[in-house]
């Protein structure tokens, strides 16, 4: 069991943001672990032939047998949403010495030897650690940035907007047991299952914030495992279903007669908050036809909108709730 301790301040000071270099390196996990994440296998088959002319044995060492990794791979982000290269500096920030004990974590408390590129290579710690760094950009840079990343913020981003929601209307207790059934929360300590790891952990937020992260690759809420760094807990995303690729939503034949086709199967899938980019690739359409769409739903007051950094994101209206007859959302 691991435990948060939050006062009022700390509770009042938990926030959410999406990370796209804990993505990128949680996403290591596909390769060394391939079955577990089924949501992204059609995604991430796409991608092999531009991961495998990377150096991909360096990437794939970086993941023990039980999927953990590094914890300094996946630094706590700084803004609810930060870009790539900003986390990434942060990465390539760590001083060469702290390394070893990194990397002897994550291996070592698997009861597993280090793999011998790891081991060998920090007889040089500074370059290894630059090694790192130079390949996860380019597995960033050819493989993920092109067109994965641009649909999974979307649905990172949506994922925050129902969870601000939940917050707001239903108060943290809510929130978190909302977030994953390994959470639990009762009198100001925020508990989670980690069964994971060998050993209790206790830690006192103490105005240090509490960060929460969605993410497409873990199948529990899970933690660092150092219980030195700052305090973060990642979760699995709402909406994950949308990646597997366009497939039109099932919808009523008295909506489609109503709004007509188009409009219908959009109001039906904005059961989740989506961007129009996340709905014209889940439609198989055009960006401008999707936009057109919504811009006559949202006249008619059948959808909301609500901008996010740099995305706007739609969803149902108590009134197109009622028109689909769907589960009022928090």
């Amino acid at each position: 069991m691991h435990r948060f301790r939050l006062g009022l301040a700390d509770l009042a000071s938990t926030w959410f943001a999406c990370s796209p270099i804990q993505e990128a390196s949680l996403s290591l996990r596909m390769w060394t672990h391939p079955g577990v994440y089924t949501l992204q296998s059609p995604a991430f088959e796409r991608i092999r032939p531009s991961f495998e002319r990377l150096d991909s044995s360096l990437l794939l060492s970086l993941v023990s047998s039980n999927r953990w990794l590094p914890d300094f791979l996946t630094p706590r982000p700084a803004t609810p949403s930060p870009d790539f290269r900003t986390e990434l500096a942060a990465v390539r920030a760590l001083p060469p010495e702290q390394l070893r004990p990194e990397l002897e974590r994550t291996f070592l408390l698997d009861h597993r030897p280090m793999p011998a590129v790891l081991a060998d290579g920090l007889a040089d710690p500074a370059r290894l650690l630059t090694r790192i760094a130079d390949a996860l950009e380019e597995y960033w840079e050819y493989c993920l940035a092109p067109a994965w990343w641009p649909q999974a913020r979307a649905v990172l981003e949506a994922d925050l907007v129902y969870r601000a929601r939940v917050l707001a209307q239903q108060g943290a207790a809510t929130l978190f047991a909302d977030l994953d059934r390994r959470l639990h929360w009762a009198d100001g300590v925020l508990s989670i299952d980690r069964n994971w790891a060998d050993a209790d952990g206790d830690i006192t937020v103490h105005g240090r914030g509490l960060v929460l992260v969605p993410t497409f690759f873990a199948r529990g809420a899970i933690t660092m495992i150092s219980d030195d760094r700052a305090p973060q807990i990642s979760y699995p995303a709402r909406g994950q279903a949308g990646m597997a690729g366009p497939r039109p939503p099932a919808t009523p034949r008295a909506l489609e007669q109503l709004l007509g086709t188009p409009k219908s199967r959009l109001l039906t899938l904005l059961a989740e908050p989506a961007t129009t980019t996340d709905l014209a690739y889940r439609l198989g359409v055009t960006a401008g036809a999707v936009s057109q769409h919504l811009t006559v739903l949202h006249a008619t007051g059948l959808v909301s909108r609500a901008r996010h950094g740099r995305s706007v994101l739609y969803s149902r209206s108590p009134l197109g709730d009622e028109l689909t007859g769907g589960p009022r959302r928090p």
